[in-house]
């Protein structure tokens, strides 16, 4: 199914997607450029900045490419602080996030802190950062900043498998998600997603369609740390099963 997945593009696929990824960039330099004044303010002025840059990026993905989205399961969404993990398909869910949920603190690998400007953001909107080389102590280090980010009423977002996957690759979910549901105490809404159909990793390409977000009923705090981890997975696979099947039908 991958294989035709890959080989069915178009030439005009292929050439809207090369567009896109033109104004996609563009439009991404001149938003750290143009926007490093924000550095100097408000967090909140930043993070306005941010979602504006979101919904332009998806608003041009629609327009050049016919790509657009359909956010299903809102309701599911808890008030107030709570972790959300879910699917990681693409990049495209890196930023539909920020467009979607109130004030995200997103876990990120921390090399890409070292990135100017891009990385000089990420501190500002106080995403939060992972050392993935530090062992043990990278998940308290993990903790620490998301009990941060819960106190200041903010949804933690996490992807469990820690990179992005295909569609169709096995699930690899690592012990991040599980450490800060039992760390921070909080319910845990679960997420899925279609978009890799539509916007396949280490590839320029991106089909039209519609990428659905689908936010799952959330999952109380207190569950022992394996019911968790096996709850989550089940849950969010089956989604993303679903959702994948959709995108291909």
């Amino acid at each position: 199914m991958v294989k035709s997945d890959l080989s069915r593009d178009s030439l005009g696929v292929r050439l809207r997607s090369v567009a896109f990824n033109i104004v996609f960039y563009v439009n991404l330099v001149v938003f750290l450029v143009a926007g490093s004044w924000l550095l100097l303010a408000p967090r909140a002025w930043a993070m306005a900045g941010l979602r504006a840059w979101a919904r332009a990026s998806l608003w041009w993905l629609d327009v050049i490419c016919g790509l657009s989205m359909e956010v299903r399961g809102q309701e599911h969404l808890v008030a107030g602080a709570c972790l959300c993990a879910g699917k990681h398909q693409s990049a495209w869910e890196t930023f539909a996030l920020v467009s979607v949920l109130s004030d995200p603190a997103i876990v990120l690998k921390r090399e890409l802190a070292f990135i100017p400007l891009f990385g000089w953001f990420a501190l500002k909107f106080r995403m939060i950062t992972l050392n993935r080389s530090a062992g043990p102590q990278a998940l308290k280090g993990l903790i620490g900043q998301a009990r941060k980010a819960a106190l200041a009423g903010r949804e933690v977002v996490i992807f469990p498998e820690g990179t992005r996957r295909p569609p169709d690759a096995p699930p690899e979910y690592k012990p991040g998600a599980a450490a800060l549901y039992l760390g921070l105490d909080l319910p845990c809404v679960p997420f899925a997603l279609n978009s890799g159909h539509f916007w396949p990793r280490r590839r320029m390409i991106r089909r039209p369609g519609t990428v659905i977000l689908e936010f799952l009923p959330p999952i109380p705090p207190g569950l022992p740390r394996r019911e968790f981890q096996k709850r989550l997975e089940q849950e969010v696979e089956a989604a993303t099963t679903r959702l994948v099947a959709e995108a291909r039908a």
